[in-house]
């Protein structure tokens, strides 16, 4: 029995380890090559060495991806047209707004579960936990509305100098 419990236990880390070895990274920094389980640092160059079903595959992985936000590009990128831009903008700024709204509603439902809860409760509404929990709501969703809010502010001072570069454009 001792026997049969450590070839388990072999046979187990053999498969724990085998199936974290799936993917293998080659950093390359000159003439130097080392070979690593996790992402290779900023300084060296990346391929990514996959194996599967038998099969092993070497990739150029060194482009890091690079995540970009859709609102940071509009309010800053030019390499759409104008009108394309303004499509964007306003569609954008209609978004948030529906999603105000949306917010709206989520409060509205969440703080009809504190009144009822409270009503069956037998609280009074000056109880301090419906109090606090009616200001902890309110706050996430003023958050959350607020930020929106100043997006759309902005975009709107986005949409506005487009507006103003299109006018003089015309003009001259």
């Amino acid at each position: 029995m001792a026997n049969t419990s450590v070839i388990l236990t072999i046979i187990s880390l053999f498969i724990m380890h085998s199936a974290q070895a799936n993917v293998i990274y080659k950093c390359i920094k000159g003439e130097k090559i080392v070979f690593s389980q996790t992402v290779c640092p900023k300084e060296f160059s990346q391929r990514k060495i996959e194996f599967q079903l038998g099969i092993t595959t070497e990739t150029n992985s060194d482009k890091r991806e690079k995540k970009v936000d859709p609102i940071h590009q509009l309010l800053t990128e030019d390499t759409m047209s104008k009108e394309q831009q303004l499509k964007r903008i306003k569609a954008e700024i209609y978004r948030l707004n529906q999603e105000n709204s949306y917010f709206e509603i989520l409060r509205a439902n969440a703080l009809q579960k504190i009144k009822r809860k409270n009503y069956w409760q037998k609280n009074d509404t000056k109880d301090p936990e419906y109090i606090a929990e009616t200001a902890e709501i309110n706050s996430y969703f003023n958050d959350m509305i607020a930020g929106n809010n100043k997006i759309i502010s902005l975009l709107n001072t986005r949409k506005e100098q487009i507006m103003m570069l299109q006018e003089n454009k015309e003009a001259q």
